[in-house]
């Protein structure tokens, strides 16, 4: 099976998945959910060891240049997450008045409280959640360059060569399984089919929005390295899919960071840049919730206006830090937003969840893909 790269077995999972959910039993389908459930679990307690692992040698080692790299980085993320919610409401003013007419809103429940669940669980509690690892490795990385420590360096790279070892041996050869587990709970659920046969219109839009995304931010990468863009993209091909599966940047991290560097990009970048911007930069969740919440105010006979909107995605791009790791955390943590800023009932709340969730996949794999266009670019500017 390890002769078998990473994209096809994949793509062979997801289409297993959808396969084997429309006709297995209840009983196979919470098997599978039980093993999705506890790798999960496992994923969300190593996660932030991930982050602290990368991040902190990755900044120590960069040196005096560490904090100019930081601003760097998170401001192409900001900049480029901004940009692409702008491109959406731009977009989407224009298009729904004419892809949306004659249509109203019926409340759709959560799809998640239609997912089989696991037969059991265990807790596996994250020894740091993952914004204290991120202002941890912050604080570690940037305290290793300012005073020159090899020795706690040293610590750093070992502590990294564990958790790479980690990733290697246990998560990226059970990661296919646990793709496989998630689509099959899905399609037995039924819960993206009966979503999309009401607002296929929009989905169509937004994944088309996330490609011009993609385009534009490769054109720019590559253009700067002087790159084929396509070749680029190609490589990043099962990052895309990775995370289309997991639905998670974070859960991405591995496969992200080995394709970046297939790309060109300097080690010590990457494993600085790619952890960071996993928890940074959601410019394919963005597009997707700005798009979602103009539909759902434009069905409830809303208007939605650049006056309203703007600001709504100025602080999308700050909340959306709290997101990554979590599937379906990005609307989670911008439900706060629609409520004071946008004006969201709760049958708005539920509807957005709704729509946001059956899709969430393509918005992740829009996020990690868009990482590593950004990571290029941070490596042309850094020296």
């Amino acid at each position: 099976m390890k002769k078998v790269p990473l994209l096809a077995r994949i793509i062979i999972a997801i289409i297993l998945g959808i396969l084997i959910g429309s006709f297995s039993p209840e009983g196979l389908i919470e098997l599978f959910a039980t093993f999705t459930g506890l790798f999960g679990n496992f994923l969300s307690f190593i996660i932030p060891l991930i982050i602290l692992g990368f991040i902190a040698p990755g900044i120590g080692s960069i040196g005096r240049g560490a904090g100019k790299m930081l601003g760097l980085t998170t401001g192409l993320a900001y900049t480029s997450t901004v940009a692409a919610g702008l491109l959406a409401f731009v977009v989407a003013g224009t298009l729904y008045p004419l892809m949306l007419q004659g249509q109203t809103a019926s409340q759709l429940e959560n799809p998640e409280e239609s997912l089989v669940e696991a037969a059991f669980s265990v807790d596996m509690p994250p020894v740091i959640d993952v914004m204290g690892a991120l202002i941890l490795a912050f604080v570690i990385g940037l305290g290793i360059s300012r005073l020159k420590s090899d020795a706690l360096l040293n610590v750093m790279d070992e502590f990294r060569s564990i958790i790479q070892m980690v990733i290697e041996k246990v998560i990226i050869p059970l990661l296919p399984f646990h793709i496989f587990g998630i689509f099959a709970n899905m399609t037995y659920a039924g819960q993206v089919q009966t979503i999309l046969n009401v607002f296929w219109k929009v989905f169509i839009m937004i994944i088309l929005l996330h490609f011009v995304y993609l385009a534009a931010v490769y054109t720019l990468a590559g253009s700067l390295h002087k790159m084929n863009p396509v070749q680029m993209l190609r490589t990043m091909l099962p990052a895309y899919f990775t995370a289309l599966g997991t639905q998670s940047s974070a859960a991405t991290i591995p496969v992200t960071l080995d394709r970046v560097k297939r790309v060109g990009v300097r080690e010590r970048v990457a494993d600085f840049g790619i952890p960071l911007l996993a928890n940074v930069h959601l410019a394919g969740s963005t597009i997707t919730i700005t798009s979602c919440a103009m539909a759902v105010m434009y069905l409830q006979g809303q208007t939605a206006g650049f006056g309203s909107v703007a600001p709504f995605i100025l602080m999308l791009g700050v909340t959306m830090i709290a997101a990554p790791g979590v599937p379906g955390g990005a609307v989670m943590a911008a439900l706060g937003l629609l409520e004071s800023m946008l004006g969201f009932g709760p049958a708005m709340t539920s509807l957005m969840i709704a729509l946001y969730l059956a899709q969430d996949s393509f918005g992740t794999a829009t996020n990690v893909t868009g990482d590593g266009a950004l990571t290029t670019i941070a490596n042309r500017f850094s020296k």
